[in-house]
């Protein structure tokens, strides 16, 4: 009897044992598999490897876990599902838009970022109509396959019935702008995120109009697998938010990047232009004293046209001059002995700029601590340091750019400039100058691609527009 009931107690455990969870079987594994796409605002090469928001998210979730990352990286949104739906992964890191109603099969995690969707055609091609009403069935809108703008023309529809689109399969929202900008195709819409990204390279690119609903970012899981993944990722992107790690990620990717009613069509292209007329006069002399002191020569040569568009003889009101715009004290603290000299100024703005940067406090992580360091480089040091006093008290965090960027510009009210030990300072400029370079970097970064096959179509290394349009 004794051993009747040993066996039917095991087999009674034996039948109620439960599987190990989703989380239990990664950490056991000591891996973490997620898919993404190759894309500017996902996952990319980058200048100093790899990069983009989501791949910097899973990054710290896996370090979080312990577990390594196997990234499986696919062309478009339709992998990215197929993916999911097929449990080959654990999640999918995509930018990825929450939808119920068109992905069922799939669940959203928290939201880490809201998007709008934009009608985008390129300047100057076509008459485009100004309201949805005023569109016709010749105004063709051309969207992703399995991308996160189906629930909104569907929802369109039912208000505009005249609206018409197409689906573009196995294609990436670069490489559909890169038709338009081509005129392969006149319209598009497009996530927000990702035109903000992607116009820098193509200024020619318009944005009509912001179409309604707003969507959030997520991650996403297979619906049939259990809760405990999921739940190590609400608490996660909780605490991320919490320590004010999200903003400061998100600043990473898109804080210098200017939105559809900042962006400065003119400008943009003026730089493109000067890349060509001006830079190959200077470019072997940032790149001799980069390599002098091991840095990017992208960043100086971007830091000297935010100063002087790249002209040794460019002069200011208050006396600053040359290439890197050196004040006399600064040039002869740094050893420069003629500011107009390209190449002198050059180095001297370079010693000067790792000076300050050396006076940044170290626990300041990159890349932080070089936007402090131009931002110094712009105000002086001590209106930085005001600056970070006046972040603290605002219950901000001194030691990061998102905060600190937020109440540079008090430096000039009467309020808050008399409680700072250095006075009152044009703030606002050295939040505009960091901003500057960071855009201005990030195309000399694609200019500088030696092959076009280093980067995703979309990004040609040498534009043709530079040479096909008429003179501003």
């Amino acid at each position: 009897m004794k051993i009747l009931t040993t066996l039917l107690l095991g087999l009674i455990t034996l039948f109620y044992t439960q599987q190990p969870t989703i989380l239990e079987q990664i950490l056991a594994n000591k891996e973490l598999r997620a898919v993404t796409r190759y894309n500017p605002t996902t996952y990319y090469d980058g200048p100093t490897g790899k990069a983009g928001l989501e791949y910097d998210l899973l990054k710290r979730f896996t370090k979080e876990l312990d577990v390594k990352l196997t990234l499986v990286v696919v062309d478009n949104f339709e992998a990215v599902l197929e993916n999911i739906i097929q449990q080959e992964v654990h999640l999918a890191a995509a930018g990825l838009a929450i939808d119920d109603t068109q992905r069922p099969s799939i669940r959203f995690g928290p939201p880490y970022q809201h998007i709008s969707h934009q009608l985008i055609f390129r300047k100057g091609v076509l008459p485009l109509p100004t309201k949805l009403a005023e569109f016709t069935p010749n105004h063709v809108l051309n969207i992703i396959a399995a991308g996160n703008q189906i629930s909104l023309v569907h929802q369109l529809k039912n208000q505009y019935p005249q609206l018409v689109w197409r689906i573009l399969p196995d294609v990436e929202p670069g490489e559909m702008l890169e038709q338009i900008w081509e005129g392969e195709i006149n319209y598009a819409v497009v996530d927000s995120n990702e035109i903000a990204q992607i116009r820098r390279f193509y200024p020619e690119l318009e944005v009509a109009m912001e179409l309604p609903q707003r969507q959030k970012l997520a991650w996403a899981f297979p619906q049939t697998t259990d809760n405990s993944l999921y739940l190590a990722v609400v608490k996660f992107f909780h605490k991320l938010r919490r320590k004010g790690e999200l903003a400061q990620l998100i600043e990473r990717y898109y804080g210098h990047i200017d939105q559809k009613e900042q962006f400065d069509y003119v400008n943009i292209r003026v730089f493109h232009r000067h890349i060509v007329e001006r830079l190959p006069k200077y470019r072997e002399q940032f790149e001799k004293i980069a390599a002098r002191y091991h840095l990017d020569w992208r960043l100086l040569a971007a830091l000297g046209y935010e100063e002087s568009k790249w002209d040794p003889t460019a002069v200011s009101m208050t006396g600053v001059r040359g290439l890197m715009m050196l004040t006399q004290s600064t040039a002869k603290e740094m050893g420069v002995t003629n500011r107009d000299d390209p190449l002198q100024s050059i180095e001297g703005g370079t010693r000067y700029l790792l000076s300050l940067k050396d006076k940044i406090d170290s626990h300041i992580p990159e890349p932080d601590r070089t936007w402090f360091a131009l931002a110094a480089y712009n105000v002086g040091l001590g209106h930085l340091r005001d600056a970070m006093k006046i972040t603290v008290w605002q219950g901000g965090n001194p030691h990061r750019w998102v905060d600190v960027k937020k109440h540079l510009p008090k430096l000039s009210e009467e309020i808050w400039y008399k409680k700072t030990p250095h006075g009152q300072a044009r703030g606002y400029e050295p939040v505009k100058m960091v901003k500057n370079v960071r855009k201005f970097y990030d195309i000399l970064v694609r200019y500088d691609t030696k092959t076009k096959k280093d980067l995703p179509k979309y990004y040609p290394p040498n534009p043709p527009y530079l040479f096909d349009l008429p003179p501003l």
